[in-house]
């Protein structure tokens, strides 16, 4: 018995040796028949792997706050005419020209231009335009009021990178929306000087971007920056109450 175990042992090798080496692994690793007992562990494992891999509900969703707002003003009433008269005098349009929009759910625009004309004296040119943006919550990309609160410094961004701009100032607007920041600064167009003020205001998940600006032609003063301020306010006030009013 003892010189033919070997000879036993040998044959097995040779047997083994024979099949695939996927199948040695599982059946001819060990002569104690321990692989059947770590078949089983494998299994267990694998379940048990499989199991982890699968996301809870709390892992896989994702709550946002709710957008506050879920719809935009009518763009060329969200100022009173009464404002834009006294703003932009002798415009061309007065109850403005509506900028083209695929989705007035979601932005929107609308601007008014004129030149009022005062003879011997000049003549004073005004522009007005207001722009909104609506913002989604979204559950990747974050609540509409965290949108709208990231896309206002891009939009602060733009008007401070205004091209030929000149003695850019910036400052924050008390007292408009959830959050406001005023730039002021100067521009040479068509041989005059422009003085524009720039508002870019949050209320919720909406974006209200402003601008006003005015030159004076034909030797006429150059309107301060005070009063194109002071009219770029009143009218931003407007403009974020619209917003509030078009959601009740």
């Amino acid at each position: 018995m003892q010189r033919s175990a070997p000879r036993t042992r040998l044959t097995r090798i040779l047997a083994c040796a024979a099949v695939p080496v996927m199948l040695v692994v599982a059946g001819c690793s060990s002569d104690s028949g321990a692989s059947g007992g770590s078949g089983k562990t494998q299994g267990q494992d694998k379940t048990s792997a499989s199991a982890s891999a699968t996301p809870t509900p709390s892992q896989s969703t994702k709550t946002v706050e709710p957008a506050r707002f879920a719809k935009l003003p009518e763009v060329c009433k969200s100022i009173s005419a009464k404002t834009t008269a006294s703003l932009v005098p002798k415009a061309k349009t007065k109850n403005g020209t509506p900028a083209v929009s695929s989705d007035l759910t979601s932005r929107g625009g609308c601007s008014w231009n004129g030149l009022d004309d005062k003879g011997v004296k000049g003549s004073q040119y005004r522009w007005l335009d207001v722009s909104f943006y609506r913002y989604e919550s979204d559950a990747s990309l974050g609540s509409g009021q965290e949108r709208a609160q990231e896309n206002l410094a891009k939009e602060l961004a733009k008007v401070q990178g205004t091209p030929g701009a000149k003695k850019v100032q910036t400052y924050t607007a008390t007292g408009i929306g959830d959050e406001a920041k005023t730039v002021t600064y100067q521009l040479r167009k068509t041989d005059e000087d422009f003085v524009y003020t720039s508002i870019v205001a949050r209320t919720g998940n909406v974006l209200v971007l402003l601008s006003y600006n005015g030159a004076g032609y034909a030797g006429a003063e150059t309107p301060s920056q005070k009063t194109i301020t002071d009219g770029a306010a009143k009218a931003v006030k407007e403009a974020v109450a619209a917003v509030a009013a078009a959601n009740k």
